[in-house]
């Protein structure tokens, strides 16, 4: 699997991650990445839900700074960098992708970012 993001000026695809993790269940996706010492280069942890709405990730026990991006429809709606312990992010979503430090720079509200099937040898 992947998480690969598409500008919305159309200036190609680049793959976020090749090491992906879906959240799946009530306490998986509570947990997050709580506890975890490090977080790969190329990991993405993707929670997905089955109709949009409000949708918060908070930073408790988190020991690493995270990338946050939260999608509607595919839809970036909101990028945000939340620090360790203590950064809060919300936005309205259907899913929700945390991804190490820096891994989102150049995503954009409205960007297409999707989670595909495979791997692909482009991370960048």
């Amino acid at each position: 699997m992947r998480v690969v993001h598409e500008p919305a000026e159309g200036d190609g695809t680049r793959t976020l991650a090749s090491d992906v993790e879906v959240a799946e269940g009530l306490w998986a996706k509570f947990r997050g990445l709580r506890f975890r010492r490090s977080i790969p280069e190329h990991y993405a942890l993707v929670f997905e839900f089955s109709h949009p709405g409000r949708r918060d990730i908070d930073m408790l026990f988190v020991r690493t700074p995270l990338d946050v991006l939260w999608l509607e429809d595919e839809r970036v709606r909101q990028v945000k960098t939340l620090r360790p312990w203590i950064g809060f992010g919300l936005a309205r979503a259907d899913c929700v992708i945390e991804l190490p430090p820096d891994a989102a720079d150049g995503v954009e509200a409205g960007d297409r970012v999707v989670v595909v099937e495979g791997e692909d040898d482009s991370t960048g």
